[in-house]
């Protein structure tokens, strides 16, 4: 990318950047999967003529699914979610059938470790808590619930657990 001028960002090392004047181009590159984004067009045509001339790639048209985030485009904007993510997440936890909850954690909760309490799965446990991480980015409400509940990862417990779910 530095070839083309582009610019790595410094907080986040996937995204590449390329402003001229007041236009602006951007790469985002996870694993083998790309987004390209910006202002200028003709930036992004000529970007993506390079990229398909050194690499094998295809073109996937408008972006629809990345990362198990779903886009949605509108005349009111670009809508973001993982409704698809959450029913896999709900099945394999065994809750397809539960009911929200407005508020999923109180701030002053008392859930800590206690020394004769039972020990839960904790693979089980470590994959939903990081589901639940990987959910929070189109759910900033839950973000404070599984940061309490990921402090919990090395020796989860049954209310830890219950928790959770």
């Amino acid at each position: 990318m530095k070839k083309y001028e582009y610019t790595q960002s410094n907080s986040d090392h996937t995204l590449f950047i390329k402003k001229m004047g007041d236009q602006i181009t951007c790469l985002i590159i996870y694993v083998d999967d790309m987004i390209l984004t910006g202002d200028d067009t003709e930036e992004m045509a000529e970007l993506r003529k390079n990229l398909f001339s050194e690499f094998e790639m295809k073109d996937l048209g408008p972006l629809k699914y990345f990362l198990r985030i779903e886009v949605l485009r509108s005349r009111k904007g670009i809508f973001i979610n993982q409704k698809k993510y959450v029913l896999e997440l709900l099945a394999e936890a065994g809750m397809v059938d539960c009911k929200p909850a407005d508020t999923p954690m109180v701030q002053n909760h008392g859930l800590q470790m206690k020394e004769e309490a039972k020990q839960t799965d904790r693979g089980r446990y470590q994959r939903l808590v990081g589901k639940l991480i990987y959910l929070s980015h189109t759910r900033p409400d839950i973000a404070y619930a599984v940061g309490i509940l990921s402090q919990f990862m090395h020796a989860a417990q049954e209310k830890h657990w219950e928790t959770v779910l």
